[in-house]
């Protein structure tokens, strides 16, 4: 039987099937896991564990001066241009050392705020402290996983991700089995550190290659380019968790500590199988939104990636949420309170993929202003939205919150880009980009 052209040609359902393949591992393990932290921390414990994982996302755009979209557009962009890669690295480096510093000094000797903010007790100050002298690898490892997708090395990419997750969910297990919830947290805390070894063992020849390590310099001529990376990562990354951190306290304050818990688990298993899209953003429609020049080829790809991802993404939803009493009886744990939230979250999550492949030709094209507008919109929306109805839905109010935000988002994105279109038909990017932002 001959295969289709379609499929045969296909580099996304190539990158796709590498990338399901390390998801479905993934998954497996991220499920035993999930069981295990969810069983032996309670409900109350498991939302400590999504605050530190919210602290890490944060961080991992502050330590980097949130440069990492900026590195995968511009490595995609001159990868054969080796001196205008030694100004990106250079400028990249400066950013590292200065986020590292800043973060390492607000975390350190701010442990005790920090801790309460997080986890509502100075308990945890200890944590909070280790995490700052960690914070140096996580904008390492931000910043070569940058260089990473934007060479579209999926097969390294694919080698790097299985391998530190499973090294960082071995070590969760044996610092929880041995220390409880302080294990799970520390164990949490240090995976930057595998994740940093990890990818040098792995990529360590092609870093060489691209990168020139004796003649990196403490200079910036890549700042204002850069800079306007940082924007976009403050209002999306920084914002979105704090926004978080914020709705899973007024969970705790509201109703209980558990019914935080239980968002946490939700939001814990959707992160998990979003994976899966937000690996190929990176590798694939960043890079190839970066070198496509007209409205009809922007059109087609997306009708590609829409024909390719939608479809897989739908049947695993629906997978997901007729197996979803399996996952509560055998996964999370006396987590029934998650049941009626996924229709809601699946459904949000659904129409959030089909918006986040248009919102990457603003980070492709550097509409700061534009994808600045939408993150501020996405997360007002959740913020007022989940407020509101968490008091005559409880629980459920946020996951209804979240399908609601997406849906009026995907309209405020997808009129942003006729409007970008009509203003600048059929240009050259940078033209393009710069007269828009200017």
């Amino acid at each position: 039987m001959k295969i289709p052209r379609f499929i045969r040609n296909n580099v996304l359902l190539k990158m796709t099937s590498l990338n399901a393949t390390v998801i479905v591992v993934r998954l497996i393990v991220a499920f035993f896991l999930q069981r295990e932290l969810t069983e032996l921390t309670g409900k109350a414990g498991y939302a400590k564990i999504g605050s530190l994982r919210n602290l890490g996302q944060i961080l991992m755009s502050l330590t980097s001066f949130g440069t990492f979209n900026g590195v995968v557009k511009y490595v995609a962009e001159y990868k054969e241009d080796r001196e205008q890669l030694q100004r990106l690295f250079s400028t990249t480096f400066v950013f590292t050392i200065l986020g590292s510093a800043l973060c390492f000094a607000v975390l350190f000797f701010g442990s005790g705020w920090i801790s309460e903010y997080f986890f509502y007790t100075r308990e945890y100050e200890y944590i909070i402290k280790l995490v700052s002298v960690i914070v140096p690898f996580i904008s390492i490892q931000r910043v070569f996983n940058g260089i990473v997708n934007g060479l579209s090395r999926y097969k390294k990419f694919a080698a790097i991700e299985l391998t530190a997750y499973l090294l960082g969910a071995a070590l969760t297990l044996i610092l929880l089995y041995n220390y409880d919830l302080d294990g799970a947290l520390i164990a949490i805390a240090v995976i930057p550190v595998l994740q940093v070894i990890v990818m040098l063992f792995i990529f360590i020849k092609v870093l060489r290659e691209y990168v020139q390590f004796s003649k990196l310099k403490l200079a910036t001529p890549f700042a204002k380019r850069l800079l306007a990376f940082t924007v976009m990562s403050v209002a999306s990354t920084v914002l979105m968790n704090l926004v978080e951190i914020d709705i899973r306290s007024v969970l705790a304050n509201r109703l209980s500590e558990s019914d935080a818990g239980i968002w946490t688990g939700m939001t814990t298993l959707s992160k998990n199988y979003m994976v899966f899209s937000s690996a190929l953003f990176t590798l694939y429609v960043i890079p190839k939104f970066v070198g496509i020049k007209t409205q009809n080829d922007f059109k087609k790809e997306v009708g590609v990636i829409y024909k390719t991802l939608l479809p897989l993404f739908a049947v695993g939803m629906f997978i997901i949420y007729f197996m979803r009493f399996l996952f509560i009886e055998y996964i999370f744990i006396d987590f029934d309170g998650m049941a009626p939230l996924f229709k809601w979250q699946l459904a949000g999550d659904f129409v959030r993929l089909a918006t986040l492949v248009l919102i990457h030709q603003f980070i492709a094209k550097k509409l700061v202003w534009n994808f600045v507008f939408t993150e501020l919109v996405s997360v007002a929306l959740f913020f007022v939205l989940s407020r509101y109805l968490i008091t005559d839905y409880g629980v459920e109010g946020v996951v209804i919150a979240h399908l609601i935000r997406y849906a009026v988002l995907f309209v405020v994105v997808l009129l942003l880009l006729i409007r970008y279109f009509r203003k600048n038909p059929d240009r050259p990017d940078d033209l393009t980009s710069e007269s828009n932002n200017s």
